[in-house]
């Protein structure tokens, strides 16, 4: 199976299953000297581990990460870091019913029609567990971006019809509540949300955003290898995304180029622009502005309310999927969303390093 390792230089390979032994990644071409512990790690996969609220799986992990390689006397060597988690609280058994269906929603039937065979216990790799090996390798991404001044803070900007109002944000407020949401009054009108839906035996989607700020002018380069572009696969590559969109999005095509246009002007003796709406990148090129994505979260496709389908045998027939899973995928994946933009940027700052050949004059010039 192809397509496990992400990034050029800052290069990420996850590994395992959702109930296999274990998940993990291996991160190469990470520099040495990063100051890193298993703390730095575990602070970031707390915030996605299950169990946290009744509005998550209540499978219950600690997701407690274990370094097995690249980090000596407390810092980073620049040879692999290895890190795993241990699955402990398996129950494979709520799964085998659905050895000989495809469930609505997941990746069972074209698992199946792609390999000949497929893990059903817990959907194996394309199991939201997955992620874990991605949030361990984002924060290394994020400690290095954080030394050189640049935050990556994602939240979850909707879920289901109710929105944040970003007129009363407050990052604060996204770790006061179980949606990760920066509006407590619309956390109390999700809270309502969710509890009809899951009275319903229904799930329910959203939307993440992400700002990065302090990043500085020229990451990215033309044509295939645009910051946005990478961006865009990073985030659409995290299993339940469903759509992608940087500064005003999909609003752009309702605008004209006048009002979709950023003014720019000086500041402070910089080049500033007076407005956003190209989300911080031009030309697949990081512009100083902050960068500013979205990700367009489904809602859970494992969910107990009667749905039809087929089996193996290419009957039709109806199932209700049993198991424990998230109401709403959007609270968990937020942190994920961070660890993906994380790792494009890191990738993206190491590969500019070559842009210029002054830039690698003065490295080198002794």
């Amino acid at each position: 199976m192809a397509g496990s390792t992400f990034g050029n230089i800052f290069k990420i390979t996850t590994w395992g299953e959702s109930h296999g032994k274990g998940i993990g990644v291996v991160v190469d071409g990470c520099p040495a000297g990063i100051p890193l512990c298993e703390e730095d790690i575990q602070k970031f996969l707390d915030r996605r581990k299950p169990g946290q609220s009744r509005y998550t799986t209540q499978r219950k992990e600690e997701d407690e990460v274990e370094i097995l390689s690249g980090v000596f006397e407390g810092k980073t060597t620049g040879t692999p870091i290895s890190m795993v988690v241990f699955n402990k609280t398996q129950r494979s058994a709520d799964y085998s019913e659905i050895a000989s269906y495809y469930r609505p929603g997941h990746a069972d039937y074209t698992y199946d029609m792609k390999y000949g065979f497929r893990d059903y216990r817990g959907g194996g790799r394309s199991s939201g567990r997955e992620t874990i090996g991605r949030v361990a390798a984002g924060a290394i991404a994020i400690k290095m971006l954080s030394m050189m001044g640049i935050s990556v803070n994602a939240y979850s900007r909707a879920i289901g019809p109710v929105e944040a109002d970003m007129d009363k944000m407050d990052l604060a407020q996204c770790s006061e509540n179980p949606f990760y949401i920066p509006d407590a009054q619309a956390a109390q009108k999700v809270a309502e949300y969710a509890k009809e839906k899951m009275a319903q035996m229904d799930s329910m989607g959203g939307i993440i955003e992400c700002v990065v700020q302090g990043m500085p002018v020229g990451a990215g380069d033309p044509c295939f290898e645009k910051l946005d572009a990478n961006l865009a696969k990073a985030v659409m590559s995290i299993g339940a995304v469903k759509g992608f969109e940087i500064g005003s999005g999909f609003a752009t095509a309702k605008a004209t180029g006048f009002e979709n246009n950023d003014a720019f002007r000086m500041e402070s003796g910089k080049v500033v622009k007076e407005t956003n709406h190209a989300g911080g990148i031009l030309g697949g090129i990081s512009d100083g502005s902050n960068i500013v994505l979205r990700a367009a979260v489904k809602p859970t496709p494992s969910i107990a309310a009667s749905q039809k389908t087929v089996n193996q045998s290419g009957e039709e027939i109806d199932v209700s999927i049993k198991g424990r899973h998230d109401p709403m995928i959007v609270p968990r994946a937020v942190v994920v969303v961070e660890a993906m933009t994380a790792l494009v940027l890191v990738d993206a700052l190491m590969a500019n390093m070559t842009a210029r050949v002054d830039s690698i004059v003065d490295f080198y010039k002794k």
